[in-house]
């Protein structure tokens, strides 16, 4: 089969294709044919090096894929082969074929397109443990969204007001705010100012009557988390998902304490490995929220397999609004 391999570090276009023996299931997994690959911004910093788990050399990167079961291994029970099924893997995603354990395996709605489903694992999974487990969410409160054009922060906005939140969509450039608006957002936020630190206060505070946001969520780092703390509620929580501002951040912990504030980290992986349940219920219930109408992805940016590079480009760069993904053939998208 053709896979992507990472055989030295650096930008996406160190990734090659090459010729790899076809994966075989063992105990607990299940060989599928991949129709789509998510794209994700974890995916450029494994490529380059600078993601916290990194596999020895070569290695197919890739977290997420949609795509039917051709396969299953030993001791797998509720799967067969021709299930169309979402999965989640640390890496081997961007090639014709993966390997996927069970635990981390979704069947899919029959009316869900393959690349669209990869829109709704791993960003959407982030943002519902986010605003579930980690900021303990209440229907009626106002939830903060950082990085609100990109793939967590569409799903933060839809999930927020799928649970009944008030969502600020905080964005950097004039053309995100008319999507996130269509993604739901009931105020835009603007961050793309030089003085953040009293700019989005007063934005927050103005849209608040004063009270300020009571959860934030936080994938961007940087100057965006000190602002969006001094937009924090008393009793407020943020939630610090990841940073792709570049600058990885530090807090004052007197802050904390004067406003009651909580602030508190997510690792999506660490929710795969320890509570495959507590994942398989969220995924579960993400999917009855789309069939219910509540959740509205926008259309997933799609790319040809050849594109993956110009793709990963483009996310590390933040130039793609919403999720992405690589299709490996397009008659397998439906």
């Amino acid at each position: 089969m053709r896979a992507y391999q990472v055989v030295e570090f650096g930008p996406p276009s160190a990734l090659r294709v090459r010729d790899v023996a076809d994966p075989v299931p063992g105990e607990g997994q299940l060989l599928v044919e991949v129709a789509a690959a998510g794209i994700n911004y974890p995916d450029v910093l494994v490529v380059s090096g600078r993601y916290q788990i990194l596999p020895e050399r070569p290695f197919i990167p890739g977290k997420e894929i949609a795509g039917v079961i051709r396969a299953v291994g030993p001791g797998v029970a509720g799967f067969a082969p021709g299930d169309r099924v979402l999965g989640q893997l640390e890496n081997g995603a961007f090639a014709e074929q993966a390997l996927v354990r069970a635990d981390d395996a979704f069947k899919m709605p029959s009316e869900l397109g393959f690349a669209d489903a990869t829109a709704m694992g791993l960003v959407y999974q982030t943002a519902y443990f986010a605003l579930r487990d980690r900021a303990s969410l209440r229907r009626g409160e106002t939830v903060l969204v950082g990085g609100a054009a990109g793939g967590v922060g569409v799903a933060g906005i839809q999930l927020a007001k799928a649970f009944g939140a008030k969502v600020l969509a905080a964005v950097r450039r004039p053309e995100q705010a008319e999507f996130v608006r269509a993604c739901g957002a009931d105020v835009v936020i603007d961050v793309g100012g030089k003085n953040l630190r009293d700019d989005v206060r007063a934005q927050v505070f103005a849209a608040t009557d004063g009270a300020g946001a009571d959860v934030v969520l936080d994938p961007v780092g940087a100057d965006f988390f000190g602002a969006a703390l001094r937009a924090l509620a008393w009793c407020g929580r943020l939630v610090v998902i990841g940073f792709v501002g570049g600058e990885i951040p530090s807090v004052k912990a007197n802050y904390l304490l004067v406003k009651n504030i909580t602030v508190s980290g997510l690792q999506w992986s660490d929710y795969r490995e320890r509570t495959p349940q507590r994942m398989r219920d969220a995924q579960a219930e993400i999917f009855d929220l789309w069939r219910s109408g509540a959740l509205r992805p926008p259309s997933t940016k799609t790319f040809t397999f050849d594109r993956l590079p110009e793709a990963l480009e483009l996310i590390g760069r933040g130039q793609i609004q919403g999720k992405a993904a690589i299709l490996l053939d397009r008659r397998k998208n439906s």
